[in-house]
């Protein structure tokens, strides 16, 4: 599969076959896979130490010519938003003809469900670099997602078609420096109706995607009714980022990665005026969109979390391989086989995991499937932390250093304990659904935690 890092390492690594079992890939995604394997080993792992070298150098936070020639030759072999589900992309049939004739057929990704893009979403999260490749990187799937549910013809003519294409970026500005934003209702930020316009008043920050030159467009949460029920209160509104009063503060980083040159950015909205027809779905509804976008989006992480711990523990069994301690390989010592052991065993379980997430998904949608997918976010990267961090140790000196990939990829998955809700949020939606079916349901909870209802002693 390429490269073992993002430094001068060449040596191969592979991903063993394993016997089919639940949740396998269909036909159909395996010839998919084939094709996204083939794309990786060719053109992304051998290439990663490109896109290393340029985003540390004086030129970052500009886009190297590679990235977009690779995004060009993914599209041509068909590897093209392929997050979209079937039953979206059946809806947006009418942006074809906006299209030129040869794009037409990827524009709208390969009718696949969430079950079968989970797939071939963790080979694409086995590199840091790859998901863009393919238009399938955060913040972007989610945003286009927002716009295909709840845009409007205009609002998709203007900000989904050139997204879809992968003709510019966007970025999400929901988190706020003030208050703790794993609580939606805590958001601060103003977006106040002045005749036919809104003016946009908030300081963001770790809006993922800002610090991009190729960033047009911001989805902005903010409240407009601050007297309204408390989950009514909030809005979303599309902020082009080209407009007077938006000013991108400075990039945050991640364990001292900055991640560029797509970044994470601190950003200032002061008294922006946008029409009011840039609203999304209508005012007090952004909690809704919020939810609606979440969903999705926290099982991508997910099926990404699941190729970089892949990729770690493929490259601790070869670093276990080549290295001698001792006077015996490393491989030859029991102790480091029960490490690696464990690390399978342990990936397979979050794998599970975020299969039944996107199996329920498909089936169910994402609020009745919110327990599974609350499941596999807190899973997930605590797994991928803990193999990667194996490898790292499994590496020694090497693990921490700039010539693996290890350590961008544990900063990653740190991460995703935090963002899209973090594991406490998560853990919080896991015991209030088991405690709703011990109690009878949704009701029967409130009441008795209210003092005004009971439940029956179980008979033993």
């Amino acid at each position: 599969f390429g490269s073992s890092g993002s430094g001068s390492s060449s040596q191969p690594w592979v991903v063993k076959s394993r016997a089919a079992g639940l949740g396998a890939p269909s036909a159909r995604v395996q010839q998919l896979l084939g094709a996204l394997n083939q794309f990786m080993a060719e053109h992304v792992y051998p290439n990663e130490h490109v896109f290393e070298e340029h985003a540390s150098g004086p030129n970052r936070w500009t886009i190297h010519p590679l990235n977009e020639e690779l995004k060009q030759k993914a599209k041509a072999v068909g590897l093209w938003n392929l997050w979209m589900p079937a039953g979206m992309a059946a809806k947006l049939q009418h942006l074809l003809p906006l299209v030129p004739q040869s794009e037409r057929s990827t524009l709208l990704g390969g009718g696949l469900s969430h079950l079968e893009y989970a797939h071939l979403c963790a080979v694409m999260g086995s590199s840091l670099w790859a998901p863009e490749l393919f238009n399938c990187s955060a913040p972007d799937t989610g945003n286009m997602e927002v716009l295909a549910k709840y845009g409007t013809p205009e609002q998709q003519q203007t900000w989904l078609v050139p997204l879809l294409r992968g003709g510019i970026r966007s970025c999400f500005a929901m988190t706020e420096k003030a208050v703790a934003s794993s609580d939606a209702t805590n958001i601060q930020s103003e977006i106040t109706r002045s005749g036919d316009n809104y003016v946009v008043k908030g300081l963001k920050w770790w809006t993922s995607g800002a610090m991009d030159p190729r960033c047009k467009i911001a989805i902005f949460m903010g409240k407009t009714d601050v007297s309204a029920p408390t989950h009514k209160q909030q809005s979303m509104l599309l902020v082009p980022m080209d407009s007077p009063g938006v000013k991108v503060i400075r990039p945050l980083t991640v364990f001292g990665y900055d991640d560029a040159p797509h970044g994470h950015a601190e950003v200032s909205f002061d008294n922006v005026t946008v029409p009011a027809s840039n609203l999304l779905l209508g005012e007090g509804r952004g909690f809704e969109i919020a939810q609606g976008r979440l969903g999705p989006g926290r099982l991508h992480h997910c099926m990404r979390l699941i190729g970089m711990a892949e990729r770690a523990l493929a490259l601790a069994s070869q670093r276990a391989l080549q290295r001698v301690a001792f006077g015996r390989p490393l491989a030859a010592q029991g102790g480091l086989r029960e490490v690696l052991a464990r690390q399978r065993i342990a990936l397979e379980g979050a794998r599970l995991l975020v299969l039944n997430a996107s199996e329920a998904l498909d089936s169910v949608g994402h609020k009745a499937a919110r327990g599974e997918i609350a499941a596999a976010k807190v899973a997930a990267p605590a797994v991928a932390l803990q193999v990667i961090d194996a490898a790292i140790q499994i590496h020694g000196g090497a693990g921490v250093s700039q010539d693996v990939v290890l350590g961008h990829l544990y900063a990653g998955a740190r991460t995703l304990r935090i963002a899209d809700g973090p594991d406490e949020v998560h853990l919080g939606t896991l015991g209030k659904l088991e405690l709703e079916a011990a109690a009878g349901g949704p009701l029967e909870l409130k009441k008795i935690l209210a003092g005004t209802g009971s439940i029956a002693r179980p008979k033993l």
